[in-house]
């Protein structure tokens, strides 16, 4: 996306120097970095601290992490063991163990010769990729807030809400929740977009930046708002993204996402998941049973990060000493209250035989390696 008339992908590889540079999130959205990362433990601090975030966004950096690692050595006991070393980094997200597993089949059956250029040559292709599915994800939500939008008073916006950041910063570029909502603004259909901050990183700051860059209107509200909003027929949907999607359509995303679809529901308020294709965890069936659930440092739940009055980015504890936090990052939303899902092929059901029939090449995958 456009940042000062310059266009950025979250991620992008310099050639000149042959390292990944990224946007460094931990600072956004009161400073903007770029980072060179040029080592396989760079690699993995940077999804653990996430300076990347974001599902697809992790699959695509373990994907470059895998073509340096063949840099140093392409070996077949040192793939495995930058494969492992990358795994470790986050639980939930189905998108890092597939690209991982992406990489390792692709790159196995090759001589130790030609690893290096096709390791690199595969995260270009992992990367561009999901730049393609989510401007597919974004026209097929486009055609739902079309829908919505007809039914409204000339003029009158379609009001839309959103959890967590599942924006272009989360991917490569354009994002999955938010892919629809540009999609329609540019189109120039009216939409105001209801952001939930999404304690405790605030993750909706980095959403509200990015509507804000591209001239979107909406609103930051706290997590709860959500639910009165509703209530008084202020939301007309929600969008949000998805970590992890079984092969029954339950839906893991970030924590609180489950409490906004209980809302909707009582509301009737339709509320849709923006799903690419490499988030679905054929193996596993019943979400809340079968998902880890990654418990993060209790420090992000007892401090909070901000631009501070002298314009220094600093943290603030909110706690009271000696009391415990807990921090569980994401939730499970089974798949009985989201109304739709909007993949890259299209928008179907969240039932089994829905993602079946539209997965059928990816649906018959009983185990990912």
């Amino acid at each position: 996306m456009n940042i000062d008339g310059t266009h950025y992908r979250s991620l992008w590889w310099n050639h000149e120097k042959a390292v990944l540079e990224i946007i460094d999130q931990r600072w956004l959205p009161h400073d903007f970095r770029i980072q060179a990362v040029a080592t396989l433990q760079d690699f993995a601090a940077a999804i653990v601290q996430m300076r990347v975030r974001g599902a697809p966004l992790i699959g695509a950096t373990a994907a470059y992490g895998m073509a340096l690692a063949m840099r140093l050595d392409a070996s077949d006991s040192h793939m495995d063991a930058a494969w492992d070393a990358l795994n470790r980094t986050r639980p939930t997200a189905i998108n890092l163990r597939w690209a991982l597993n992406r990489c390792r089949n692709a790159l196995r059956p090759l001589p130790e010769a030609d690893r290096v250029d096709a390791a690199l040559k595969l995260a270009h292709e992992i990367a561009d990729e999901d730049v393609g599915i989510n401007r597919s994800i974004g026209k097929n939500g486009l055609a739902l807030i079309r829908q919505i939008a007809a039914r409204k008073p000339a003029g009158e916006p379609v009001r839309l809400l959103t959890h967590c950041n599942a924006g272009w910063l989360a991917t490569v570029d354009w994002g999955t929740a938010t892919s629809p909502m540009y999609e329609a603004h540019d189109a120039g259909i009216p939409i105001h977009v209801w952001v939930d901050e999404t304690r405790p990183r605030n993750q909706g700051a980095l959403t509200a930046w990015e509507l804000g860059s591209h001239g979107v209107p909406h609103t930051y509200i706290v997590d709860n708002a959500g639910g009165h909003l509703m209530q008084h027929g202020m939301v007309d949907m929600v969008i949000v993204g998805t970590d992890r999607t079984t092969r029954r359509g339950d839906v893991c995303n970030k924590i609180g996402t489950y409490l906004k679809a209980l809302a909707a529901r009582d509301n009737g308020v339709p509320f849709y998941v923006a799903l690419p294709s490499p988030t679905i965890d054929w193996t596993v069936d019943d979400g809340v049973a079968g998902i880890p659930i990654e418990e993060r440092d209790p420090m992000e739940v007892s401090h909070v990060q901000g631009a501070l009055a002298d314009g220094t980015i600093g943290h603030a504890q909110v706690s009271p000493n000696g009391s415990p936090c807990g921090n569980p990052a994401f939730d499970v939303t089974p798949n009985r209250l989201v109304t739709g899902l909007i993949t890259e092929r299209g928008v179907c059901e969240a039932t089994p035989e829905a993602l079946a029939a539209m997965f059928p090449d990816l649906s018959k995958i009983e185990k990912i390696a």
